[in-house]
């Protein structure tokens, strides 16, 4: 395991003791949610959902990096959608994961390049690889 030389930035939450049908609040006051267990009525997120909207975002932050590093202009217009699937095996809870990359304009060689970089280099795919079943594709 890589230890953290120097933290750049701690996020701090607090989640109410109803867990998945509770609510989360950050300490800077910026994130205040309803939570909801995934299929139910209720009218909040879920964790699945912050996870994949977290490494997405990440995962952009991850290929402009890349691209900085091969000097290739990103798409303006360019997506990650993430999809975060909870389910079962046998009567143990697990997640899995796909990244859906679109870079359009870009040579499908230079986008897989950017995307194989990303996925080395992002926080979140480093926090789950080995751990969980991703898969990433071009789209």
């Amino acid at each position: 395991m890589t230890r953290i030389e120097k933290v750049l930035y701690t996020g701090k939450t607090s989640t109410s003791s109803g867990g998945r049908d509770g609510e989360a609040r950050s300490s800077d006051g910026r994130l205040d949610i309803k939570l909801s267990s995934p299929g139910s009525a209720g009218s909040g997120t879920n964790p699945e959902q912050l996870f994949a909207a977290g490494w997405s975002a990440c995962f952009i932050g991850a290929m402009g990096k890349a691209a900085g590093r091969m000097k290739v202009a990103l798409p303006p217009d360019l997506a990650v959608d993430a999809e975060v699937d909870l389910g079962t095996a046998g009567s143990e809870y697990f997640l899995q994961a796909r990244l859906n990359v679109s870079l359009p304009g870009l040579d499908r060689e230079v986008a897989q390049a950017l995307t194989d970089a990303a996925h080395q280099t992002c926080p979140y795919s480093k926090a789950t690889r080995g751990n969980i079943d991703v898969s990433i594709h071009l789209v």
